[in-house]
């Protein structure tokens, strides 16, 4: 399809989403950008979390995998449904009975000042470099689809989507994303069964017979029992659990969206759904990854020994052209599929990509003005200047989305999704410590020692992780770095701290 007619449906979609937010951002102030008033409805929070949960880099990498790990993404989403189950009945009557805009307050009211400083900080870190690597791969699939066409060059094409989300947050925050996010994840949705459809005629299969024929391949297979494995169940099943409890309970932006609705019990019922749909989404990811490869090997697609740097590797490829992993459904949607699919898969992708990235920014913004510069305790600035404060704040987290995306770009990892992991294994464990030793002793800590804790903390983790092979022999520490790194926080939060005077 001409690049020019596929950015043209890229402009159509953006004006609505302008429009969305145009409407949504009215009469808007700091609450309403911070969390909406807690006014939202929890039925469109659920809804919208999918999309913000997913993201471009699971419309992607999670089918692309399939080859190599076959369903065992699965074990991971079985964890995440234990994680949103803690999350609703554990963090969130927490977050809702201290009546918290930030999460990270109940750090300074538990455990002090540093700690409070340090839990938003490694916040700060964690999603910035997350959602820049999801933005990373999203933006090289539409540079590489349409605007390289334009010879519009990357950095540029990175600055008009950042542009592009700024138009609609700059205002309404979370407020407007409550609602452009269920937008977005309808569209996003909606292009995912449409193209399991398409393949499925094109095929001439039916669901079940297609499931026998990935079966056939060995693509379908769940569960792993070899202790020894990265992908061994009870280890991903974990992993999941507390990938979830982390990114999504500890986590501002996350958090953000659910404690802006009115009450508790919504927000649990909100949080439950999201589990239950998560768990159905992800399968049909997967099923649609298995499809893909069916399709592909359809068109003459097979692993073949490559040259790269002088060092033999095994790739997919279709018509000697790299077709696997992250670049498998791009490749076949955009050159194997019929126009209208092409459309249908670049508005699904762009929908994937603006709920993770627009409400990261927005609830960056939200952590540094109120964590780091204490805005809502500052009595001495008026509403207005609280308000020209965010938004230069909301600008500079935008131009620093553009010098990460930048990195990833030098940087160029084949598989987006085990980046984006595994940094969240280095920057949330210290946030699972935090929290998990707040809430379960009444020590208290030593405060101005905990920042130097939280650092050591994925610094020993990163020895561990290096030295796998030397320490733990054929024993592989995969997605439980988080788990390791969160307990190694706590037993340091355990040995600067002691118990409580009595009265």
């Amino acid at each position: 399809m001409s690049p020019t007619l596929l950015f043209s449906f890229v402009v159509g979609y953006f004006l609505i989403l302008l429009v969305v937010a145009w409407y949504t951002g009215r009469k808007s102030d700091n609450n309403s950008f911070f969390i909406g008033n807690r006014n939202s409805n929890w039925m469109l929070v659920a809804f919208g979390m999918i999309g913000t949960s997913l993201s471009g880099v699971t419309f992607v990498s999670v089918p692309g995998a399939v080859k190599t790990e076959s369903f065992a993404y699965l074990q991971i989403t079985l964890g995440y449904l234990i994680g949103y189950l803690v999350i609703a009945f554990v963090l969130l009557p927490l977050y809702y009975r201290l009546n918290l805009t930030s999460i990270y307050n109940y750090l300074s009211t538990r455990l002090g000042v540093k700690s409070y400083k340090t839990g938003a900080s490694f916040f700060i870190l964690s999603r910035t470099l997350g959602a820049t690597a999801r933005l990373y791969l999203v933006v090289k699939i539409l540079q590489d689809a349409i605007l390289s066409s334009f010879n519009v060059p990357f950095w540029a094409t990175t600055l008009i989507i950042l542009a592009m989300i700024l138009v609609y947050t700059y205002e309404g925050g979370v407020k407007t994303i409550v609602y452009t996010d269920t937008l977005q994840t309808s569209c996003m949705l909606i292009g995912l069964i449409i193209c399991v459809v398409f393949i499925l005629q094109k095929l001439q299969l039916g669901f079940v017979d297609s499931i026998q024929a990935m079966d056939a391949r060995g693509y379908t297979q769940i569960f792993f029992s070899q202790p020894e494995s990265k992908f061994f169940f009870l280890k991903q099943i974990l992993a999941g659990a507390f990938i979830t409890i982390t990114m999504t309970g500890m986590d501002q932006e996350m958090m953000q969206k659910n404690i802006s609705v009115k009450t508790l019990k919504d927000s649990q019922k909100n949080v439950v759904s999201l589990g239950f749909i998560m768990l159905a989404v992800i399968s049909l990811f997967l099923v649609l990854g298995g499809l893909l490869y069916l399709y592909a090997e359809s068109l003459g697609g097979s692993m073949q020994t490559v040259v790269e740097n002088g060092k033999e590797v095994s790739k997919f490829m279709i018509n000697g052209v790299p077709a696997g992993g992250d670049k498998l459904f791009p490749v076949l949607a955009l050159q194997h599929m019929p126009a209208i699919i092409s459309v249908v898969f670049i508005i699904a992708l762009i929908s994937a990509l603006f709920p993770s990235a627009d409400g990261a920014i927005t609830a960056l913004t939200s952590s540094f003005c109120i964590d780091i510069l204490g805005m809502q305790r500052r009595a001495d600035w008026s509403d207005a200047e609280k308000k020209k404060i965010r938004q230069r704040v909301h600008l500079t987290f935008a131009a620093i989305f553009l010098l990460f995306v930048m990195v990833f770009k030098w940087v160029n990892n084949p598989s987006m999704i085990g980046v984006i992991l595994k940094v969240a294994a280095y920057t949330y464990g210290p946030l699972l410590g935090l929290f998990t030793f707040g809430i379960i002793t009444k020590r208290v800590v030593k405060d101005s020692f905990v920042p130097f804790v939280c650092i050591a903390a994925p610094l020993l983790c990163y020895v561990i992780d290096a030295n796998q092979k030397a320490l733990l022999g054929n024993f592989e520490v995969g997605l439980e770095l988080l788990i390791i790194n969160g307990l190694l926080t706590f037993i340091g939060l355990w040995l600067i701290s002691h118990q409580p005077k009595k009265a």
